[in-house]
C-alpha cells in the first residue's frame, strides 16, 4: 500500500507527474470528474484547519468522490482514548482513502502502519506537511516554468514551520538551487534539517536575520507566520510574533518576477497591500493545492488498484 507521509517518499520523477496531472486537471477539469466516483475520503483532523481540510473535501468532491469524516479531536473517539492505530483500522473499513491531520509527530506514520488503504500526511505537529509542499511546488512551477536553479528566501518561523522543512527536502534535490534562512535567533531552522538535509546534500544556504538585505538575490520568497500554537511562552510569542512583517517598502529592491509565497492563514506578516501586486502568489497557491491533492489522490488510490 502506497502512502504520503513524508514528501521524499515521491522521487521527483513521481513528483514531475503530479505536477502534470494537476496542470492537465486546469485545463481539462471535466476529463477528471467522474474518476472517483463511488469512492469515499476520509479526512481525520484532529487539528484545526481550513484551507488543507476543505482543499482535500472540494478534491474529492470534483473527483466525483464523496467526504466522510472529522475536524477536530473532540468529535472523534479519540476524545475516548482511542488509539491513533485502532482509528486507522476502523476507518480503513469505511474509506477507500485517509488524510489525517494531528499535532503529535509521527501520527500519520502509526496511521499508515495500520491501515489498509493509503494514507496522506496533512500536517503532523512541526514536523511535516508534505501535501502544502505539493501546493508550493505547482505553484513555483507555474509561476516559474522550473524548480532547479532558484534562491529561495524562507521567512519567519524556520524551527517549527512543518511546511518550511517540507519544502526544504523537496527543493534539496534540483541543481542549482540556493537556501537564504531569515529568522529571528529563537526560531532558526533546526539543527537536524541542516545536518540531514542541507549538509548531507552540500546544499548552499545562508542564514539572516536580515529580510532586506537579501531581498535581491530572492527568486521566491516563502514567508511564514510565527505559530503560537507551538509555543509553550506566551511571552516569547508576544515577542517573536511580529518579527518580520513585509510591506511594499520591502519590496523595493525585489526582483520583478518575485514570487511570494505563504502557506497561510496570514496574521500579519505579509501587508494586504502586497495583495495587489502581480508577485503575490499566495491565494494561487491555495488553488493550487485543490489540484495537486486531487492529482495525488488519483496517484494513490491508482496504486492502490481500486480506480
Amino acid at each position: 500500500m502506497r502512502h504520503l507521509i513524508d514528501i521524499m517518499d515521491f522521487s521527483t520523477e513521481e513528483l514531475q507527474q503530479l505536477v502534470d496531472t494537476a496542470n492537465d486537471i486546469i485545463t481539462q477539469p471535466a476529463k477528471y470528474s467522474e474518476l472517483c466516483r463511488g469512492k469515499k475520503l476520509a479526512t481525520l483532523f484532529f487539528e484545526p484547519s481550513t484551507r488543507t481540510r476543505l482543499s482535500f473535501e472540494a478534491a474529492m468532491y470534483e473527483l466525483g468522490g464523496n467526504v466522510i469524516g472529522f475536524s477536530e479531536a473532540n468529535s472523534s473517539s479519540a476524545a475516548k482514548g482511542e488509539s491513533v492505530a485502532d482509528t486507522a483500522k476502523t476507518i480503513s473499513c469505511y474509506a477507500d482513502i485517509i488524510a489525517m491531520r494531528h499535532p503529535k509527530e509521527g501520527a500519520p506514520l502509526v496511521a499508515s502502519a495500520n491501515a489498509t488503504i493509503p494514507v496522506i500526511n496533512a500536517g503532523d505537529g512541526g514536523h511535516n506537511h508534505p501535501t502544502q509542499t505539493l501546493a508550493d511546488l505547482l505553484t513555483i512551477y507555474r509561476e516559474k516554468g522550473r524548480f532547479d536553479h532558484l534562491t529561495i528566501g524562507l521567512c519567519g518561523d524556520l524551527k517549527f514551520g512543518r511546511t518550511v522543512h517540507s519544502l526544504i527536502a523537496a527543493m534539496s534535490r534540483y541543481e542549482g538551487v540556493k537556501f537564504v534562512l531569515i529568522s529571528p535567533e529563537e526560531l532558526k531552522l533546526p539543527s537536524y534539517v541542516k545536518k540531514e538535509v542541507l549538509k548531507a546534500r552540500n546544499i548552499p544556504y545562508t542564514q539572516t536575520t536580515d529580510l532586506e538585505a537579501a531581498m535581491p538575490e530572492l527568486d521566491i520568497l516563502y514567508m511564514t507566520r510565527v505559530q503560537r500554537e507551538r509555543f509553550f511562552n506566551e511571552e516569547d510569542y508576544l515577542r517573536l510574533k511580529d518579527s518580520y512583517i513585509l510591506t511594499m517598502d520591502k519590496l523595493a529592491n525585489a526582483k520583478r518576477d518575485l514570487a511570494i509565497l505563504h502557506p497561510l492563514p496570514r496574521v500579519n506578516e505579509i501587508s494586504v497591500a502586497i495583495d495587489a501586486d502581480p508577485r503575490a502568489c499566495y491565494f494561487k497557491q491555495v488553488l493550487n493545492g485543490k489540484y495537486m491533492r486531487m492529482a495525488l489522490i488519483l496517484k494513490l488510490l491508482k496504486e492502490a488498484g481500486t480506480i
